[in-house]
């Protein structure tokens, strides 16, 4: 075969499916047949023409599973016929100050999977080394993909907030990343109460775990939180600044908003709420791709599952307009091979 389907964007929205010509991997990457790709909200970076220059046609899609199938040149701890995750995060370098200091996160020469190089709306994908996971075997494929970083997100989110097992967690949006994040929280031993809007999510909220659960329609959150006890951490995950705002006034003492949902519009916070009672307001990205290995077996070992509607490789542009839409149930996911 020496070509493979991928659908690329260009401008806002120009969807388009070609045949790619098939070469070999760069040193230290590998060549990595796609068997799902899941479409995550950050998408829009690409879809929307919100990159450096959105005139150069790009692939989106960073939550890729799927099996190497060539290897570049150096690579020494990978082989074909391994399956492996991609992430948002392509790879950091190894040599950039932060890297130096272990914070390979924040990787001054990382690219951006699916946005700054082409992603997994493709039969086939290209990756640094430094940014693969190993999938366990056994594990869902599909499954999997959002695992990549929605899953991601919310898992190191709730290792970052230093909360004992038992501590009040909030998850305001059930959503994409909120439906994990319960999952994880109820599983880390903590006592999770659910923010969302109206009384539909309720009962699927209570199914993923959450033992209490906030209509912020008829209840002022941040007076129901404190209600409860405080909540030691709030993970934002609803894409609105001012549905967060309100959330910093639930904290208990030395708490945690952290902000997992990218919004257009600001938060506002008193600085009252802020000093007195000590508490912070986080933003939180991902994970390294360690992380995302013990998040995968974390997951595996839970009964973490995302609730997944799969799509067609060549309906990618619908898949998408599901997603973003906001009435996917709860991540949409491409099958390459479909």
């Amino acid at each position: 075969m020496d070509t493979y389907r991928a659908v690329e964007v260009t401008g806002s929205h120009a969807f388009r499916l070609v045949d790619r010509e098939l070469v070999d991997p760069a040193p230290h990457q590998v060549r990595v047949r796609v068997e799902y790709c899941g479409v995550c909200h950050t998408d829009v970076l690409a879809a929307e023409g919100l990159r450096a220059d959105p005139t150069r046609p790009v692939v989106p899609g960073h939550e890729i599973v799927g099996v190497i199938d060539a290897v570049g040149a150096g690579v020494r701890s990978w082989r074909t016929g391994d399956r492996v995750g991609i992430g948002f995060l392509a790879g950091h370098c190894g040599e950039c100050d932060p890297c130096r200091r272990g914070d390979f996160v924040n990787c001054r020469d990382q690219e951006q999977t699916g946005t700054t190089v082409d992603g997994g709306y493709a039969e086939v994908a290209y990756a640094r080394t430094s940014g693969l996971v190993r999938v366990p075997d056994g594990m869902s494929p599909a499954e999997a993909a959002p695992l990549l970083c929605a899953g991601l997100t919310t898992f190191t989110a709730l290792q970052r907030i230093g909360a004992r097992a038992g501590s009040l967690v909030a998850v305001q949006g059930i959503g994409g990343l909120g439906h994990l994040a319960v999952q994880y929280a109820r599983s880390l031993g903590h006592r999770v109460v659910a923010v969302a809007r109206g009384r539909e999510k309720e009962a699927l909220a209570r199914e993923l775990g959450a033992h209490h659960y906030v209509d912020s329609t008829e209840q002022d959150v941040a007076e129901a939180l404190q209600a409860l006890g405080g909540a030691a951490a709030v993970l934002a995950t609803a894409a609105s600044g001012a549905s967060m705002s309100p959330l910093v006034g639930g904290l208990a003492p030395r708490g945690r908003l952290l902000v997992l949902g990218a919004a257009p519009d600001p938060i506002e916070v008193n600085t009252a709420d802020l000093i007195f009672g000590t508490r912070t307001v986080q933003g939180h990205l991902t994970g390294t791709p360690v992380e995302n290995e013990d998040n995968l077996a974390f997951s595996a070992a839970q009964g973490i599952r995302p609730s997944i509607e799969v799509f067609p490789l060549s309906e990618a542009p619908k898949a998408y307009a599901h997603m973003l839409s906001g009435r996917a149930r709860f991540r949409a996911v491409l099958d390459a091979a479909a």
